[in-house]
């Protein structure tokens, strides 16, 4: 017996979010008989287009992520035509995709309150301010690695004339060893690497080799990356002939550590919590993230993009990150801009749902990995949105769908599925 489906839609979820899901609950059995015309294919299709569409009355830029045009157009009349109209006008001339207007008010945050925090620590320690900066620091850390993301993706966030293109280069170099960043390794593991070997046998992030259940594997898999990643993507680099990328990715993490040893040898605790916090929990953030991202691989196709990866409509990761939820469509086009994530999800549906692709709402990346390591597939597999034959599936056979999922692969199996094994 299918599996009846809660079909409630947080009131959280970006607009376009609720689209999509309003879209995908549409197709779901128990709504046979109570289709919603406005939620038809079409319909969504062209409420999609039109808010990304510059050309379209329905354009709508991105300001911030914590509120959409709609919380906007309720402020009163003086705030919206003295400050931020004008202020989307401007930001518009600034950032390279009119959508973006959001990419430059993070930036301008971040210059300023990480920046002259931290100056401050530097000046006057106090172990409050410390203890705040760090916070302060988590809380930006998300937003601004999927802004990098984006940047890193497509060559910049910003205009590429003028002085703004001039910024555009500089700015992540003083931003990122702030939210725990190393000088251009997200660039070199992420796009040059990761999105080149894509979970396979060669990517040093692959979960294929682990039990993606237990938790002494993530351990082993988080410990690799926190000591080794330093060496072996070096090690990488040149033993697939790409000796300049390997130089490059060994100097720049060992001057990001010099870097961070010469601040500590000055003033050690402001370095604490300037410096070596936020670099300790971005790399575990990655790396759990990493794991919730491709810890459910296909037994049969463990290559397949559609089936080594999974896409999650909730709110970390769609409205605060980007919509880096939708994380099987940046595999399967990795400069897809960030807005255009939405209309693809229906256009291809279909396509998801013949792959046998996953898709889950209102849980994230770091609550996918908990749920994996306790084993607390039933809760899961209430998240999942059903598409194709899940639709036929009790709440059971998709918990076990998903525990198949999780299975390590022998080196055997990856020989024969992958035709190598680094």
């Amino acid at each position: 017996m299918a599996t009846v489906v809660d079909t409630t839609i947080s009131a959280g979820h970006t607009a376009e979010d609720k689209l999509v899901l309003a879209n995908l609950f549409n197709d779901l059995p128990q709504a046979a008989a109570k289709k919603t015309p406005e939620h038809s294919d079409k319909a969504v299709k062209r409420q999609l287009a039109a808010v990304n569409d510059e050309n379209s009355p329905h354009f709508t830029p991105t300001v911030f992520t914590l509120f959409d045009q709609a919380a906007l157009d309720r402020l009163p009349a003086p705030i919206k035509t003295y400050l931020l109209k004008p202020y989307v006008a401007w930001a518009q001339t600034v950032v390279r995709r009119k959508t973006d207007v959001v990419f430059l008010t993070h930036i301008i945050i971040y210059c300023l309150t990480s920046v002259p925090s931290a100056v401050l620590l530097y000046r006057n320690f106090s172990w409050t301010h410390g203890v705040l900066h760090w916070l302060m620091a988590a809380y930006h850390s998300g937003p601004f690695t999927l802004m990098l993301h984006n940047h890193n993706h497509n060559g910049g966030v910003l205009t590429r004339r003028g002085p703004w293109a001039v910024f555009d280069k500089l700015f992540p170099y003083v931003l990122e060893p702030l939210m725990g960043h190393t000088w251009d390794s997200y660039y070199n593991h992420h796009v040059k690497h990761h999105h080149v070997e894509a979970n396979g046998p060669g990517d040093l992030s692959s979960t294929i080799r682990y039990q993606r259940d237990e938790l002494t594997h993530f351990l082993h898999y988080l410990g690799r990356f926190l000591f080794l990643v330093w060496i072996e993507l070096p090690i990488y680099f040149w033993t697939h002939r790409k000796r300049a990328m390997a130089v490059r990715a060994f100097l720049t993490e060992l001057s990001a550590y010099a870097f961070i040893v010469l601040m500590a040898r000055w003033q050690l605790r402001p370095t604490i919590f300037v410096l070596m916090l936020p670099l300790l929990q971005m790399r575990i953030a990655m790396m759990v993230g990493n794991w919730g991202q491709h810890a459910l691989v296909d037994e049969v196709e463990p290559g397949s993009d559609y089936r080594s990866s999974i896409t999650v409509i909730d709110i970390p990761s769609n409205r605060d990150c980007f919509n880096d939820g939708y994380h099987t469509s940046h595999h399967l086009n990795p400069r897809r801009h960030w807005r255009d994530h939405p209309l693809h999800m229906v256009e291809q549906k279909q396509r998801y749902a013949d792959e046998k692709a996953l898709v889950f709402r209102d849980t994230d990346y770091f609550q996918m990995t908990l749920r994996l390591l306790m084993k607390d597939y039933d809760t899961l597999a209430g998240k999942l949105v059903p598409m194709g034959k899940q639709r036929d599936m009790s709440r059971q056979q998709l918990a076990d769908m998903l525990r198949r999922k999780t299975r390590r692969f022998t080196e055997e199996e990856i020989m024969r599925k992958f035709g190598k094994t680094q």
